[in-house]
């Protein structure tokens, strides 16, 4: 247990390093691509961060394999450990200028999320989980809220990269719209995870996410007290992209 509590204090010092490097971009010179679509963003920033922490992760813990957005050629296995790593949630917030943005570093072992780090550098939120131990926001534990939905707030993705998506989207947006007391988009998932770990959230849906989006985040906000599923209940998979919905209470 000390030597993970030690890894896991040595994965937010490199994160947060890696965030002071994207809070301080040079945003004249950013370098901007298109991936898969119009809307699929990816920056030099992007690709030097997830190199930053590959680097890093691999020296922290040796015996563990990388799984990045910005191109791997490690594919996940059920067996073993692996890191799972955004290096910029939020790409197309932090090409606006729109200063929310998060890095995100999932551990899964064995399958199953052992530790999971979100760090806006903006807000300079530092949020993490190790599995049995809670979840905390810089040293302060968190808890989701006990209100009802109908007291509550709901944070959703749109993802944008997938069109075919986009009518049921927002029609699932509006009904949740009825039901809660307003409705919220952020353009980072992994941020959209922790607001509800934090209480100021009651629930968080996006009908595709690949896991470097979701690993850390659904992992904070199970410490936390809430329930992480995909969108019909069940178990959220690491090795291939699913929907989410993260909420405070069944």
């Amino acid at each position: 247990m000390a030597k993970m509590k030690t890894e896991l204090e040595s994965i937010r010092e490199l994160v947060r390093a890696c965030g002071l490097f994207i809070k301080d971009a040079d945003r004249g010179h950013l370098h901007i691509d298109a991936k898969s679509g119009r809307a699929d963003l990816v920056t030099q920033y992007d690709k030097q961060v997830q190199e930053r922490l590959r680097k890093g992760l691999l020296e922290i813990m040796p015996d563990a394999h990388f799984v990045g957005e910005e191109g791997t050629t490690q594919t996940f296995s059920p067996v073993g450990k692996f890191f799972i790593v955004d290096p910029i949630d939020g790409t197309t917030n932090f090409v606006k200028g729109y200063n929310f943005s998060s890095i995100s570093v999932a551990l899964v072992v064995d399958n199953a999320a052992e530790l999971g780090v979100v760090y806006n550098p903006y807000a300079d939120e530092m949020f993490y989980a190790q599995r049995g131990q809670g979840a905390f926001c810089n040293g302060k534990p968190l808890h989701v809220s006990n209100e009802p939905l109908e007291n509550g707030i709901v944070v959703f993705g749109t993802a944008p990269y997938h069109e075919e998506l986009n009518e049921k989207t927002f029609q699932l947006a509006y009904d949740y719209f009825k039901k809660a007391l307003d409705i919220r988009r952020s353009g980072s998932a992994a941020l959209d995870l922790c607001t509800v770990a934090a209480g100021r959230a009651e629930l968080f849906f996006e009908l595709f996410l690949s896991p470097w989006d979701f690993a850390a985040g659904a992992l904070i906000v199970t410490e936390a007290g809430g329930i992480v599923t995909d969108c019909d209940g069940r178990p959220l998979a690491y090795d291939h992209p699913c929907s989410v919905l993260a909420r405070n209470q069944p």
